[in-house]
């Protein structure tokens, strides 16, 4: 191509992008209005203006499958100088994008390129998963975008769940749901209380439509720790029970036993080759003096060697993968560990059965049929006339010990064309009590002294993942940086541990500290700071709104006990501080003899959460707790 011709082409491809761009500028009204919103959203860059859902249905005759189409349409706005976003969909095998397009506010494209691709985690692709994103760029405040979205939905046992809150706060949010009067839908309301409006009406074509309508919805909480988002956000669930055709009902989702039967129908496609794992199975028992052991050797070999990978979407993220691919790939999902946990522990004579299990951070049951109910999947082994509940994701659980993510929640275990429902046992706060004991003597204006630390639990998981998934080289140095709290004043010594591999004892720790910085003397006097942990010192929830959940129930125990020098005496310590709550329990106690002094801490979180409703009497406390810690011991000659 000539000089002349290009320089052409590029002179009017400027004009048709100046065309397009034209009254695109904030009017002083957008630029006031934005400035609005950013006192009220100031932590937000963008708000949306509106922001609304069209949903309908259809049959596909050729498969009788029925098709969920899903519109959207949202005006964007940048509340703040300036921001870049991106704008994505996630689409997979059993679903299409149709439409993803960025116009100006006057409806002309922006002509963005938009990314189409695999999503990728790490260096694997691992699913059927896809992605459409496109960076979108807000020069000036008041600036402003229109985004469209038009999806298609092959199968409506996948369209699970419509929530009214977005990333970003929402002027006004609506969700319109036509149903044919040939399908027969549930739209069950969670968290709704005053806060949306309901319509109902027919359309012309005897169709019934629903409209909700909900105002100055806030963005999604940037705070962490908090509950699942069905707990607290306002949402429905979309449960299409039947559909009827020339006459004839198809059962879809109507009950737990429609939902048991589909997701049977995806067991009983895999073709398991156990060939493949004789072998190691032979291997893991040959030398197992009990059936515990036999039972132990393989569960924990599955947590050791298989890497956990996610397969969330589509059908990939209901149909478990054959255990000969997980046992040959040294990968899976949850559903790959637990079918080859089970494929393992048949071959060594057990009855292991696969197991469906929505994590806590689910709110639904199994009276809700909806593939929204779960998100994971174990291994339940009958043994004895007790039921275990074996969770290969889980990389340093014992058997009989379960994560706080499962604990108390509905299971579905296999059960040939039935199923049984169970419930995984609850753990208490002392089943993962770390404990730290530390003797100290001061030493040249230092404190020195010995520490012991002990796990049980997911405590000892917790801190067993840390370690192990550190580089080899680094693992000593994290270690101690670890048993240092990172203070540069404190050295750690003579680190020595119980067996790290052996996930049925508790975890214990000796080893010797120094601690600089922490005492002075002046004249016939010694000031000693004797807390060098700060526990909990990072829970500061000034203006926080929603509950704060902990990983897992917790009870904390430090006692530090600190030998007087000769000839001293304590003139001066600080006060006891204690709380009691239902779901806290919190104790700083000092006692004192004529040869010492016992420091001691207990941290109880029974529930393993702190409510929004008790905030208020944590941040009260909290403020104590910040002006212990920084009060100091004197003692005098």
């Amino acid at each position: 191509m000539n000089v002349i011709k290009r320089l052409s082409l590029y002179c009017l491809f400027i004009s048709t992008l100046g065309i397009a761009q034209k009254n695109t500028d904030p009017t002083p009204d957008e630029i006031d209005l934005a400035k609005k919103l950013r006192e009220t959203h100031d932590k937000d860059d963008i708000a949306l203006l509106e922001s609304s859902e069209e949903i309908s249905f259809d049959l596909n005759n050729d498969n009788s499958k029925v098709v969920v189409y899903r519109s959207v349409f949202e005006k964007l706005m940048n509340i703040n100088y300036r921001a870049n976003i991106q704008k994505y969909e996630f689409y997979d095998d059993e679903s299409s994008i149709e439409t993803f397009n960025i116009k100006y506010k006057n409806d002309k494209n922006t002509n963005l390129y938009i990314n189409d691709e695999f999503y990728k985690d790490h260096d694997l692709f691992y699913n059927d998963a896809r992605v459409k994103h496109v960076l979108v760029n807000f020069p000036v405040q008041g600036y402003s975008y229109n985004y469209e979205l038009k999806k298609r939905y092959d199968d409506v046992k996948y369209f699970t769940a419509l929530y009214f809150n977005d990333e970003y706060p929402t002027l006004k949010k609506q969700i319109r749901i036509t149903v044919p009067d040939w399908l027969q839908v549930e739209l069950k309301e969670f968290n709704f209380g005053n806060l949306v409006t309901k319509t109902v009406a027919k359309d012309s074509k005897n169709n019934t439509v629903y409209t909700y309508t909900m105002n100055d919805v806030s963005g999604l909480s940037k705070e962490e720790d908090i509950p699942g988002r069905s707990y607290i956000y306002p949402h429905l669930l979309v449960l299409a029970k039947s559909f009827t055709y020339k006459g004839k009902v198809t059962t879809l989702f109507n009950t737990s036993a429609d939902l048991y039967q589909w997701y049977k129908s995806l067991v009983d496609l895999m073709k398991d080759d156990t060939s493949v794992l004789k072998n190691k199975v032979s291997e893991l028992t040959a030398n197992a003096k009990t059936e515990e052991e036999k039972i132990k050797n393989i569960y924990y070999w599955v947590q050791d060697n298989i890497r956990y990978i996610a397969f969330e979407d589509g059908l990939a993220g209901f149909k478990p993968d054959e255990s000969n691919h997980v046992f040959e790939n040294r990968y899976g999902d949850c559903k790959g560990m637990a079918n080859l946990i089970k494929q393992m522990l048949k071959l060594a004579g057990f009855d292991a059965r696969l197991t469906w299990i929505g994590t806590k951070h689910i709110a639904y049951d199994y009276n809700t049929p909806s593939l929204a109910v779960d998100n994971h999947m174990i291994c339940t082994l009958f043994y004895k006339g007790k039921k275990f509940f074996l969770d290969g994701t889980e990389k340093y659980n014992s058997l009989g010990e379960y994560a706080e993510r499962i604990q108390n929640k509905e299971v579905m275990i296999e059960d040939g064309n039935q199923f049984l429902i169970d419930k995984i046992p609850a753990g208490t706060c002392d089943s993962n009590k770390e404990t730290l004991t530390t003797h100290f003597t001061i030493e040249k204006e230092k404190l020195k002294g010995t520490c012991n630390r002990s796990y049980l639990g997911e405590s000892k998981s917790e801190f067993l993942y840390a370690i192990y998934n550190s580089k080899n080289d680094k693992r000593e140095e994290n270690l101690n940086n670890f048993l240092a709290n990172s203070d540069k004043n404190c050295h750690i010594t003579d680190v020595k541990t119980s067996d790290l591999k052996n996930r049925d004892q508790k975890l214990t720790l000796d080893y010797a500290m120094e601690l600089d910085n922490k005492v002075s003397s002046f004249d016939n006097e010694i000031y000693v700071d004797l807390e060098f942990l700060n526990e909990y010192k990072s829970l500061d929830f000034k203006d926080r709104k929603n509950d704060y959940e902990f990983d897992y129930k917790t009870r904390y125990e430090a006692t530090t006990t600190l030998e007087l020098p000769a000839g001293y005496k304590v003139s001066k310590m600080p006060e006891n501080l204690m709380i009691k709550e239902p779901d806290f329990d919190i104790s700083l106690t000092y006692q004192k003899t004529d040869k010492e002094i016992v420091y001691k801490k207990v941290f109880i979180f029974k529930n393993g959460v702190i409510k929004t409703s008790d905030l208020p009497k944590w941040n009260a406390f909290y403020k104590n707790l910040l002006s212990n810690y920084n009060q100091q011991i004197t003692l005098t000659k």
